[in-house]
Order: structure tokens, then C-alpha cells, then sequence
């Protein structure tokens, strides 16, 4: 077992971080909107997502940086900047496919609401990796 951790460690450590990333963005989303927001105003379903996206998405910078891509560059702020440039992406997949579903389609009660934030999760997850792997955290190649 610890052989095919090795093997496959990155790969294991953004899913185990990515769950706790959306955890997190979870978390901070329902309790926003079974709380103070309601996830039938447009507006206020809108604000949790921008509010959970920016606690998950310093929850995910941290970890990603540290035990994912084990990160060493210098240029912090530049990576952070490339870091959330990426994750803005996905949180306009994230906002236009709640809109669609939630707000154009009326598809708002609470059990849509959870239906339609996992779904919109796993994309989020896929495409994250996909752009940290590619763009924030390229490892330069040895010359």
C-alpha cells in the first residue's frame, strides 16, 4: 500500500485535500444559506458561493502548495495570483451552472440546492487539478 502511495502521492493527496476543500466550501455555503441567506433570492445565492469559494479557495492555495505539488518557488505572490486567477474559472462554472439551475430553472428547494452544489462540485474538482497541475504549479523541466 505505502508503494502505490508513492506512486500515485499527488494524485492522492489533491483528492483527500480536494474533499476537505469541499468541506469546507460545504460548510460555509449551507450554513450562509440555511441561515442568514436564502438560496431563492438570486442575489443572496450568488454572495454564498463567492463567500464559500474564497474560504475554500485560501484552504486550497495552502494545502495545494504545501503537500500536493510541494511547491519551492520563490514567486509566491505570483503563483497565488496564478492560484486564484484559476480558481476564478471555476467558480464562473460554478455560478453560471447554479444560475441555470437554481435561479433560471427554479430548481431551488433545499434538495436541489444540494443536488445541483455536488454536481457542480466534482466539476470544479476535475478542472481545478487540471489547471494547477498544467499552469499554477508546472514544475520547470531540468535543461
Amino acid at each position: 500500500i505505502k508503494e502505490l502511495y508513492f506512486k500515485y502521492k499527488e494524485v492522492i493527496n489533491y483528492l483527500f485535500f480536494g474533499v476537505l476543500t469541499t468541506v469546507v466550501n460545504l460548510i460555509v455555503k449551507y450554513i450562509l444559506l440555511f441561515t442568514i441567506l436564502d438560496a431563492v433570492n438570486a442575489f443572496e445565492l450568488q454572495l454564498a458561493v463567492i463567500i464559500s469559494w474564497i474560504a475554500a479557495c485560501l484552504f486550497a492555495y495552502f494545502t495545494n502548495r504545501l503537500w500536493v505539488f510541494e511547491s519551492k518557488s520563490k514567486e509566491i505572490l505570483k503563483e497565488i495570483l496564478k492560484f486564484f486567477t484559476a480558481r476564478l474559472s471555476t467558480l464562473g462554472l460554478e455560478m453560471l451552472i447554479m444560475f441555470i439551475f437554481v435561479t433560471a430553472l427554479g430548481l431551488n428547494s433545499d434538495i436541489w440546492v444540494i443536488v445541483w452544489t455536488i454536481v457542480t462540485q466534482i466539476l470544479v474538482i476535475v478542472g481545478n487539478y487540471i489547471l494547477s497541475k498544467l499552469i499554477v504549479f508546472k514544475k520547470k523541466e531540468d535543461k
